[in-house]
């Protein structure tokens, strides 16, 4: 394979800046505190910049909204089945969640606008938008469901209705850094007005730089993580994350006719490495953060050679 040949020359970029990032951490060249500082960069401002622009000046008309339904469908049934699967307790959610949550706007958004462009971009745009609203969603329900199932037969705590749960969840989600400004500049494209030049260079140059730095910060939390103790836990969910959620995902596509870039696409999006929210939902349950934290690192690290195999196979 040639440095040339489109899957390579789509992934070399990737990689070398995870690298750039990871040797960066390694020689401590950053501080924790600029790290928290260039992470609020990338969620707060570079990305909220990209993901508007994306959405307001695509062309809605186009999109294929059959495989990103899709998408969900295949994920929350693999969620549902390693729940019931690994027992139904608190632990055992958020390592399913593991399973099928993608790293979808650090990783995801460059490689796709590496491979396939603007015109894969607005597909993956597309399920972006619903990505943490409704697997987040879904996720949060099942948790604080188990959470408190398991504080009441504990005794430390009341049983809290399932209606405040739900709405606390979607609220959350909705009110997310990542699926706001998607749905603004989707509802903003619906006016056809479109963007005045003097607004949209400012937003192409901040999207412009999104992808770079994005990188560079997934090699430096790499260069943080501890791995070791939880080595063999993190590889069995890695590939879950990244052979048998793509598997899954392409051969329900296929099935069901579907193809082209909408299906390649949600493809090498179910083929991401473990997306950095699952480790919040570990913190903020106190459940397996460990491990979590160890799977966010190998499959990030594995998923080079994987999603080199799915773009091979998908090409």
């Amino acid at each position: 394979m040639t440095l040339d040949h489109p899957v390579l020359s789509a992934l070399l970029p990737v990689v070398l800046l995870i690298g750039v990032g990871f040797v960066a951490g390694r020689l401590k060249l950053l501080r924790g505190e600029s790290v928290r500082d260039l992470s609020n960069l990338v969620f707060l401002v570079l990305v909220q910049a990209l993901l508007f622009r994306t959405m307001a000046t695509a062309d809605l008309a186009r999109l294929d909204l059959r495989s990103v339904a899709l998408y969900y469908v295949v994920a929350g049934v693999m969620f549902l089945t390693l729940l019931l699967t690994r027992g139904l307790n608190s632990r055992s959610a958020v390592l399913a969640l593991a399973a099928i949550f993608s790293n979808t706007v650090m990783i995801g958004v460059p490689l796709v606008q590496f491979a396939y462009g603007q015109d894969g971009l607005m597909h993956l745009f597309t399920l972006i938008s619903m990505h943490s609203l409704t697997l987040l969603t879904l996720a949060t329900v099942v948790l604080e469901l188990l959470v408190a199932r398991e504080q009441a037969a504990s005794g430390t705590a009341p049983r809290r209705h399932i209606a405040a749960t739900v709405a606390q969840a979607i609220k959350n989600a909705v009110l997310h850094p990542i699926p706001l400004p998607i749905i603004v500049g989707w509802l903003y494209a619906l006016t056809g007005i479109g963007l005045h030049p003097v607004v949209e260079r400012p937003l192409k140059l901040l999207g412009d730089a999104f992808g770079p730095v994005a990188l560079v910060l997934v090699g430096l939390t790499l260069a943080q993580a501890s791995i070791g103790p939880h080595l063999k836990g993190a590889l069995a969910i890695s590939a879950l994350k990244l052979v048998a959620h793509p598997l899954l995902m392409a051969g329900a596509g296929w099935a069901l006719g579907l193809g082209g870039l909408p299906l390649t696409v949600m493809v090498v999006a179910a083929a991401l490495p473990v997306g950095a929210n699952v480790y919040l939902f570990s913190q903020r349950y106190q459940k397996a953060e460990d491990l979590v934290t160890a799977s966010v690192a190998v499959s990030t690290v594995v998923a080079v050679l994987t999603i080199s195999g799915v773009m091979g196979v998908l090409r």
